[in-house]
């Protein structure tokens, strides 16, 4: 009976153990649903910041850079230049949309997904007015829209930057065919290499989905790798291509304007804030960091610049400030959101007397005719701001480190500078090899096919009234 008892207690037991199966399996916790963020999560300070970014960096394609431009080319040239500028501006924000930003900024396939982006969002399929954009802080989102309207600036202002490495030689037509497949080959892919990652919130659960450089923990805060070496680049490729300017060296060719490049250059400082400040897709401290050392690294380069021509020409020039303020602008920007104001101060310091050396001793003695110096300030500059960054952004001098999203493979408090320059150097790397080998093809295809220089003859009279049929001047 005892043990008929205790037998009974265990089926009883067992019976109630397999009647509680369904609730145990009821209560267990179910696999984490995938983050989807949603329209109340926009931050409108945030997305306010960005769209006067936007507006800051279109400013410097037009009128910055047209005007910049077309008051260092002769008079005969001037309206080719704006021209050229104002069109790039327009073919690149359409290629943008039609499928540079999917390019860019979505995730590729296969073993080219670190190098380049798919299709995905060509024609901005699935973007509308309720798609997010991720900032860099974990639950703070603008709308895909406003990102996409700032990344396109950049694209704008990166193909005008080659133009003038050979202005007053270049026809517009196959300028403009060279600008598409450029962008399309050498911009897209560098600007997914070093910029692309899938966000903080989706980052930990997809490592491996980031630009190749991005993933080695490159630093390029706002665009030397991406805007100013890419583009010089390719400008120091397409002036070799094309040859040197008819009279170069022979006859004299001062800018008509240096009123008009002072305004260009102005602008450019101004708008450059948007450019760099915004890079930080926030309005927090860090872009307040960002706009700061903005300011006072191309203040510090374009004084740096006037003394060295009071000591190697006794008389500091115009030309010589703006030219200064833009390497100082140049050399910032892959540093802007890394560094502290006082070694910013330094960078700029450092960078014009650089530049100089190349615009000047380099570029003579190679003899290559850079028409209004794109290789020895934007492609020069580039690679001293973006070595550069790899010192001042090292804790110990002041600097912000990785943040804490860049560099996803670093650990908090190990920063290490020499490390880091290697890192840097291999952007500055790639970059060269990648923009200078697609320059090259598509330079040689166009020269050998449809042709990419004017006849003599238009070139002596000038492209503006043979291109456009229009003076800069009626007299």
């Amino acid at each position: 009976m005892k043990h008929a008892l205790k037998y009974a207690g265990i089926a009883g037991l067992g019976a109630a153990l397999f009647a509680a199966l369904p609730a145990w399996a009821q209560a267990a916790p179910a696999a984490a649903a995938p983050f989807v963020p949603t329209p109340a999560m926009v931050n409108k300070g945030d997305t306010s910041w960005m769209l006067t970014s936007s507006v800051l960096v279109l400013m410097m394609s037009v009128p910055g850079l047209a005007l910049f431009y077309g008051g260092l080319v002769r008079t005969k040239n001037m309206l080719s230049v704006l021209m050229q500028v104002l069109m790039i501006v327009c073919i690149a924000s359409l290629v943008w949309v039609c499928w540079g930003y999917s390019m860019a900024f979505t995730g590729g396939s296969g073993w080219t997904a670190p190098f380049v982006g798919g299709f995905s969002k060509a024609l901005l399929k699935g973007v509308d007015a309720s798609t997010l954009s991720a900032t860099f802080s974990n639950g703070v989102y603008i709308p895909e829209y406003a990102y996409i309207c700032f990344q396109m600036t950049f694209a704008c202002i990166t193909p005008a930057l080659i133009v003038g490495a050979f202005a007053e030689r270049v026809k517009f037509t196959p300028l403009m065919i060279f600008m598409v497949g450029w962008m399309t080959l050498a911009y897209f892919p560098i600007a997914h290499m070093v910029w692309y990652w899938a966000g903080p919130d989706f980052l930990p659960n997809a490592p491996t989905d980031m630009g190749f450089l991005f993933g080695k923990g490159a630093l390029d805060f706002a665009g030397g790798t991406v805007v100013h070496i890419n583009a010089g680049i390719a400008g120091l490729v397409g002036c070799l291509v094309i040859g040197k300017r008819k009279g170069y060296k022979t006859e004299p060719m001062p800018p008509h304007s240096l009123t008009m490049t002072m305004i260009g250059a102005s602008l450019l400082w101004v708008g450059w804030f948007g450019f760099n400040a915004g890079s930080n897709l926030e309005a927090n401290g860090v872009t307040g960091v960002a706009f700061i050392n903005t300011f006072v690294a191309t203040a510090a380069a374009a004084v740096s610049w006037a003394v060295v021509e009071q000591i190697v020409h006794k008389k500091p020039s115009l030309l010589g400030a703006v030219t200064g303020a833009v390497a100082g602008l140049v050399a910032i920007t892959p540093a802007s959101g890394f560094a502290a104001p006082m070694t910013s101060i330094v960078l700029g310091l450092v960078v014009s007397p650089i530049c100089f050396f190349f615009v000047t001793t380099v570029k003579n003695a190679l003899k290559y005719d850079d028409s209004l110096d794109v290789f020895g300030v934007h492609c020069i500059g580039g690679i001293v701001g973006a070595l550069g960054t790899g010192i001042v952004a090292d804790p110990r001098l002041g600097g912000q480190g990785w943040i804490d999203y860049t560099a996803p493979v670093a650990k908090a408090g190990t920063y290490d500078m020499m490390t880091q320059l290697w890192t840097q150097a291999e952007a500055v790397g790639i970059t060269l090899v990648w923009s200078g080998s697609v320059s090259l093809v598509l330079f040689l295809i166009l020269k050998y096919t449809i042709g990419i220089r004017p006849s003599e003859e238009v070139e002596v009279e000038g492209l503006d009234i043979n291109e456009h049929g229009e003076r800069a001047y009626n007299y």
